[in-house]
């Protein structure tokens, strides 16, 4: 969620640039009266911490970052544990069987 607002943030400063770039006009400035407000500052802070949480996001995982993820069923993650759990006891079977054929090979 924290990831879902931060782009949010990041969105509307980077509209605010293009306004600023198109019509000369800076929105944040024209909501608050001007731009060195004690508010617009407020918004433009909160706009950059924004930007620089996304960049720490997309760094830490390596060139990606999930905006919005829903939220798995309980049905769903029990599904994907009974399975998981399911193949590592496969594994440790096959690996008893190999063990248990590698002592008859070398009994014999």
């Amino acid at each position: 969620m924290l990831t879902f607002i931060a782009f949010l943030l990041t969105v509307a400063g980077c509209i605010n640039w293009l306004l600023i770039g198109l019509l000369q006009y800076d929105f944040i400035a024209g909501l608050f009266g001007y731009q060195a407000s004690m508010f617009s500052r407020i918004c433009y802070i909160i706009i950059g911490v924004g930007c620089l949480y996304l960049i720490i996001r997309i760094i830490v995982n390596k060139g990606s970052v999930k905006v919005w993820e829903k939220q798995k069923k309980k049905k769903e993650e029990v599904n994907e544990n009974l399975a998981t759990n399911n193949i590592e006891a496969s594994r440790e079977n096959v690996k008893s069987v190999n063990h248990e054929e590698e002592k008859n090979h070398n009994e014999s």
